[in-house]
């Protein structure tokens, strides 16, 4: 499997109509506050400080794209949840997301980013549900398995996929990872070469 070589910085979004030119294959990463996303950028893009890693939730503001191997776009998206935040500034992204989710016409594949240390949280469920009632391609990443350890975090996604099949006629597919250990991280960035080769044919 190909690593990851090259991975820029090309712009931080407001609003969608300011990103750039959907002429490359874009690939979403979002979750709840404090979920690991940025750790987890850096992991997969061989970068420590390509996303800025923050202990304060809600760190990501802005729809910030990234240029990968100059093939596709890594677009880093606010977080949902519990972020500190005003609840007119929490509307504003929610708006936000929801129109690039509408509009954004080269968007590839959403990955929805859940921590492994919890059993599932009704705020995860709706909205990966949200994401599948919109026709919107998905895959799961389970997060911070190195916290509580295989076994519990196994676990605790297998809750999560029970949960979601109740309104899915198939789970979508998933992943678990450590940004510790590494774990997971090949999986990952396979699985977006595979699509890409794909649409390339």
């Amino acid at each position: 499997m190909k690593p990851i070589k090259t991975a820029e910085f090309v712009k931080s979004s407001s609003k969608v109509e300011e990103c750039p030119e959907g002429n490359l294959p874009e690939y979403a990463f979002i979750g709840r506050s404090n979920v690991g996303k940025s750790s987890l950028i850096n992991l997969l893009t061989n970068h420590g400080k390509l996303a800025k890693v923050s202990s304060k939730p809600g760190k990501t503001q802005l729809i910030n794209h990234f240029l990968i191997d100059k093939e596709w776009y890594l677009v880093d998206l606010p977080g949902y949840g519990w972020a500190k935040v005003s609840k007119s500034q929490q509307a504003a992204w929610k708006k936000m997301i929801a129109r690039y989710f509408e509009t954004r016409e080269n968007l590839t594949n959403v990955f929805v980013l859940i921590d492994s240390r919890h059993e599932p949280q009704r705020n995860d469920l709706d909205f990966v549900n949200s994401l599948g009632k919109a026709g919107l391609p998905i895959a799961l990443i389970f997060t911070k398995v190195d916290k509580n350890g295989m076994p519990k975090s196994q676990s605790n996604a297998a809750m999560f996929l029970r949960a979601l099949k109740k309104d899915w006629a198939e789970v979508p597919p998933h992943f678990m990872t450590s940004t510790v250990t590494g774990y997971g991280k090949d999986d990952v960035v396979r699985f977006i070469r595979d699509i890409n080769q794909q649409i390339s044919q």
